[in-house]
Order: structure tokens, then C-alpha cells, then sequence
């Protein structure tokens, strides 16, 4: 398949491309980088050429993590994601409110934004909390075939994550600005843009990866999920 085919976020990692284009970011069923492209006027090619690029790194650094030992997953995925979104929250709730405060009577101000995105950080918060109190360690030591449960519910979380992502890209009309938008408003837009992808990678490495090598049986589950 064509990168221009795929649905914005498959790529996951390209934060660069949602910072410099801003494509509505949907789940695996939505709107492609092709469509997305046409629609805001911008060079097809110019933007598959980016895209092959990250897509070869990518390719490359999930290969690496694949053949990795658990423990070596777990403190990239520990340092790179979990450490990022709780930097990232934060920030985000703090540029929201701001935008909501000053532009709440503007048509596209993304009225209850903060608010969902508190509550996505709360849900983070505990997810990632039980992953580094209690699952994580029984992965480390070889001793995920004693947590199938919890790894389930890791797994539905994920799942309640995209959905949280959905609701962001909704609020936000897709990440759309309108004309003369303020320093604040941008870059609220941008910053949710690289939470996206963060998110969506830090998922993927999670469910696609690290989980898939807790035991056959969730092998086999997960290809039904």
C-alpha cells in the first residue's frame, strides 16, 4: 500500500508530518493522508516523499525493538511515552483552558476541550501507574503468563484511548484553525498533534509488540480482537 493510502497516525512516529500539515487524524477506518492532502491543497507527492523516509526509519527501529529483550522495551516505552505524557497533559490542559477562557465565542473554539483532555490524562495516569507497579515488573522478570488478565485490560484501555483521540479530533474539527488564529490557539494544535502520535506509537509497541510476547494464548486472542 501506497503511504498515501494509509490513514493519518498508521504511520506512527511522523509527528513531524501532523505538525507541518495538520491532517485530520483518524482511527485505521478514516479519512487518508491522500484524501487529507487534497483537501487542504497540498502536494500529494511532496508529502509521500516525507512520509516514505519516516516510514523507513520507523520500519527499521520497530524491527529493533521486535528482536528485543521485554526489559529493553519496557524502559524505552517507560521513558519515551510514559514520561512524555505526563509532560505533555499537563501543558495541553493549560493551553486549552487559556483558548476556551479567551475565544469561547468563537464558532471554531474547542469548547471542552481541557476537560477531555483531563480526563484522558487521569485515564493515562492509571493505566500507566498499573503497567509500572504491577505489570511491567512481572514482564521484566519473564513472569507475564501470570498477568493474561491484567494485559487484557491493558488491551481494552488502548482501545478506550483511541476513542479519547477521536473525541479530541472532533472538538478540534480536525486540528482546523481558523484564519489569524493566536500564538496560543497554534500551538495547542500542534501540541495535540504530537500527543496523537506519541499515543498512537506508545499504543502500538504496546499491544503489537510487548504484549504479544507475554504468552501464545494472547497471541491468539489478539488476532481475534
Amino acid at each position: 500500500m501506497n503511504t498515501l493510502d494509509q490513514p493519518p497516525g498508521s504511520l506512527a512516529g511522523a509527528t513531524q508530518i501532523f505538525q507541518q500539515y495538520a491532517p485530520k487524524f483518524r482511527r485505521p477506518d478514516g479519512q487518508s493522508l491522500r484524501e487529507a492532502a487534497r483537501a487542504k491543497g497540498r502536494r500529494a507527492q511532496e508529502i509521500d516523499d516525507e512520509l516514505e523516509r519516516i516510514a523507513s526509519q520507523r520500519t527499521s527501529r520497530a524491527g529493533t525493538w521486535e528482536d528485543a529483550p521485554p526489559s529493553e522495551l519496557i524502559a524505552h516505552i517507560l521513558e519515551r511515552f510514559h514520561q512524555r505524557h505526563r509532560q505533555q497533559l499537563p501543558e495541553l490542559i493549560r493551553l486549552a483552558r487559556k483558548v476556551e477562557q479567551v475565544h469561547g465565542e468563537h464558532p471554531a473554539s474547542p469548547r471542552g476541550l481541557a476537560d477531555s483532555l483531563d480526563s484522558l490524562r487521569q485515564e493515562l495516569e492509571n493505566h500507566m501507574q498499573a503497567e509500572e507497579q504491577v505489570l511491567f515488573p512481572l514482564m521484566a522478570r519473564g513472569e507475564g503468563t501470570s498477568a493474561r488478565t491484567l494485559i487484557l485490560v491493558m488491551r481494552m484501555e488502548d482501545r478506550h484511548h483511541g476513542e479519547a483521540l477521536e473525541r479530541l479530533n472532533e472538538l478540534t474539527g480536525g486540528l482546523t484553525l481558523p484564519p489569524a488564529a493566536c500564538n496560543t490557539w497554534r500551538a495547542l494544535y500542534l501540541g495535540l498533534a504530537a500527543l496523537c502520535v506519541d499515543l498512537m506509537e506508545h499504543v502500538y509497541l504496546e499491544d503489537k509488540v510487548l504484549f504479544q510476547t507475554a504468552t501464545p494464548i494472547q497471541k491468539t486472542e489478539a488476532s481475534h480482537g
